[in-house]
């Protein structure tokens, strides 16, 4: 991948940036392109945890089977009852965006429900910050925020070094570009 093409705008995520603000969670009704079903021992305690601690909330649910949690537009998750869940966290694990100001209040948050639960953040040599959660379900939740590109920085140097060319300085928001 060599050529640079903004498509900030087909997606919810904000352009990294010091003053990047989430998206409003979304309520609308949409042909899910993707979602995790998690399952889970205590369906109650599974919503409390990803609704206080990750910032989900309840689109609905069908009780006793099913709550359909989501964050943003195409973050979507399906707890559904099950009579045990893995001992250990999975080696797979599910990331969702967020943006740099949220970082700090996730993990304080998740840290409140279950203090054992959260490694990190970790700043990566691609240019985000990510913090690793485990749920009640032993869920590996990774919530991941870009940071704003630095030309000249070492993750620029990485990002090239994988042949991967980085934003020109200033680009990254959502002007247009040609």
């Amino acid at each position: 991948m060599s050529d640079y093409y903004n498509a900030f705008e087909t997606s919810p995520v904000p352009a990294p940036g010091p003053d990047a603000v989430p998206p409003e969670p979304f309520h609308g009704i949409y042909g899910m392109p993707a979602f995790a079903t998690i399952p889970t021992t205590d369906l109650a305690e599974s919503v409390d945890f990803w609704t206080r601690g990750l910032g989900f909330f309840e689109l609905f649910g069908v009780p006793g089977r099913l709550v359909h949690l989501r964050r943003w537009a195409f973050q979507d998750v399906l707890l559904v009852p099950a009579e045990s869940v893995p001992e250990e966290a999975p080696a797979l694990s599910l990331s969702f965006a967020c943006v740099l100001g949220q970082v700090d209040s996730l993990v304080e948050a998740c840290r409140a429900l279950r203090p054992d639960s959260v490694d990190g953040p970790r700043d990566t040599p691609w240019n985000t910050r990510d913090v690793v959660v485990t749920t009640p379900e032993n869920a590996r939740i990774v919530l991941t925020a870009a940071k704003p590109f630095v030309p000249g920085s070492e993750e620029a140097r990485t990002l090239e070094a994988m042949g991967i060319t980085p934003p020109p300085a200033g680009r990254g928001d959502n002007e247009e570009h040609a």
